[in-house]
């Protein structure tokens, strides 16, 4: 059976896009594929965090993974800084990369932005622990989105030159699982942006603890213009066009898990004073029951804690031998 392993990073505000786009895939690989979900704290930190609320937005990561359907005993869902080896694989990994394939990472250029210098060395080598958090369980597939394309690609580069560099084979070459439909999902405020939590508009993205009435109102809120629904005829636009027209159906679709052309079939044309409830009410039926669940998870942590220490062990039990095989084939003397 393949072995999928995933993260998410708890920096908070869970919305939308990180359900239709990471969450809800977890939950449809656990049945056919040994699944390893991981709360990526370590990355986390490569940007200051406020200790408490690092610990709260762990939390409500695992509680998301359980309330979306992720079976804790199924899975295996933990927090990446409670298993060591993760921190120890990357220094190897910081030695078989390249500065020149680092230097290349687009998304470290997004995150750091102009004050390059003043970025901090773990956002830099990111990267290299994102193949450590993989390569650690010997993973044969991992749900990438547009972004991470580039950092899979440098995992595979790693565990490939770590096998020449060794004459091994020791470590797999990963195969991407990419989920196009949906995969990014734009601002309700502007189309031509992703979702983001940190958008200073909270009316910009569905968060997934919000309720039904914050539902409802967000999506009326929504941004669109005067024309109608579109209907996939170019008289009425194109996502290039109409961006947060189609951003609306990409998601009503999604959410009721059928393609785009059937939503446009059966509202196109009508205003989207017909489509937004029809909408909101799509949303709130769709995500409704996973807040719930996850509020309750969250006002008692405890079931999280046992879930999250259940998967620590299970995850050590994977990583550390594959971390005593490394040091094995680099030539460490452990006494």
């Amino acid at each position: 059976m393949a072995r999928v392993f995933s993260g998410v990073q708890p920096t908070g505000n869970l919305h939308l896009g990180n359900y239709l786009g990471a969450i809800r895939n977890f939950v449809r690989l656990q049945d056919d594929h040994e699944c390893i979900y991981c709360v990526v704290d370590l990355h986390a930190v490569t940007v200051w965090q406020d200790p408490a609320e690092l610990i709260r937005n762990t939390r409500e990561v695992a509680a998301a993974f359980i309330a979306a359907g992720v079976d804790p005993e199924q899975s295996i869902i933990f927090n990446q800084s409670a298993v060591p080896q993760h921190a120890e694989l990357a220094w190897v990994f910081n030695c078989v990369a390249r500065v020149g394939w680092l230097n290349r990472m687009t998304q470290f250029k997004d995150k750091a932005g102009k004050n390059r210098e003043n970025a901090s060395v773990g956002l830099y080598v990111y990267p290299a622990l994102m193949a450590a958090d993989i390569l650690a369980y010997r993973a044969t597939h991992v749900p990438v989105g547009e972004d991470q394309k580039q950092h899979l690609e440098l995992t595979r580069d790693i565990a490939q030159k770590f096998n020449n560099d060794f004459g091994t084979e020791f470590f797999p070459i990963i195969e991407p699982l990419i989920f196009d439909h949906a995969a990014r999902v734009m601002s309700l405020r502007d189309g031509r942006n992703k979702m983001s939590k940190s958008d200073p508009s909270d009316n910009s993205r569905i968060n997934i603890t919000d309720d039904a009435d914050a539902i409802a109102k967000k999506i009326r809120r929504a941004r669109t213009d005067p024309e109608p629904v579109p209907d996939g005829s170019e008289a009425l636009g194109t996502a290039e066009t109409r961006p947060e027209a189609f951003n609306l159906i990409d998601i009503f679709a999604a959410l009721a898990d059928r393609p785009a052309a059937d939503i446009m079939a059966e509202y196109g044309g009508k205003p989207f004073s017909e489509f937004k409830p029809a909408l909101a009410d799509v949303a709130v039926t769709a995500l409704g029951p996973m807040g719930d669940e996850m509020r309750r998870l969250m006002d008692d942590p405890t079931e999280i804690d046992r879930a999250l220490a259940n998967g620590v062990a299970r995850a050590r039990e994977i990583a550390a031998p594959t971390l005593e095989e490394v040091y094995d084939i680099v030539g460490f003397l452990r006494p």
